[in-house]
């Protein structure tokens, strides 16, 4: 039986190390699509970075503990919007559901589309902010010159008053920014109907 040449073994080695080079370019692809799912993921079950929590229900209770909430809003360029709280701050109590909202004027001479990011300050407290409808869940579509009044339903979760490191927390500020939408999704989003509060 003739043994394989040197040559052959070169060639079987080049085929190995190629199907390895391979396979990490593709896993690596793989990884760099998986990674805004699962950071964005990540924030929304842990409130890193003041990433808010997203609730279906009301807590079961209401604590006599309250907190300031500041509202602050904020348009990128590119976006012709005027986009303003009702109010810029409120008191709740721990537990408590309100509907508070903003209102936002389309100052194009055209149909334009913003979609809101958002976060809360400080940081640590996204965790333990609820928001059950919000008009930052989806894109807003504005007809120009259009005004609305859009709602964010929200709580601040009673286990902030178990957690030893927010003791002395009494104010979070909640803050959306409005990004132009290039390319809109087919489903035209209009108001945001707000569910009554308890």
């Amino acid at each position: 039986m003739s043994q394989p040449t040197p040559q052959r073994k070169a060639t079987r080695r080049d085929m190995y190390v190629a199907a390895a080079c391979g396979a990490f370019v593709a896993l690596m692809v793989g990884a760099s699509y998986a990674a805004v799912p699962l950071y964005d993921w990540f924030c929304r079950t842990t409130g890193f970075g003041g990433t808010t929590q997203v609730a279906t229900a009301a807590p079961t209770q209401t604590l006599e503990r309250t907190m300031t909430v500041r509202f602050d809003s904020n348009v990128m360029p590119g976006l012709p919007w005027q986009f303003e709280p009702e109010q810029n701050t409120i008191k709740v109590k721990l537990g408590e559901v309100v509907t508070v909202y903003y209102t936002v004027t389309n100052q194009a001479a055209r149909e334009t589309t913003g979609q809101a990011s958002y976060n809360v300050t400080p940081l640590t407290a996204g965790i333990h902010f609820h928001k059950i409808n919000c008009f930052c869940f989806t894109e807003q579509t504005f007809a120009r010159g259009e005004k609305r009044e859009m709602a964010v339903v929200f709580y601040v979760d009673p286990k902030l008053a178990e957690d030893a490191e927010h003791d002395g927390l009494n104010t979070i500020t909640l803050s959306y920014t409005f990004y132009p939408v290039r390319e809109p999704s087919r489903v035209k989003t209009s108001q945001t109907s707000a569910p009554e509060t308890r």
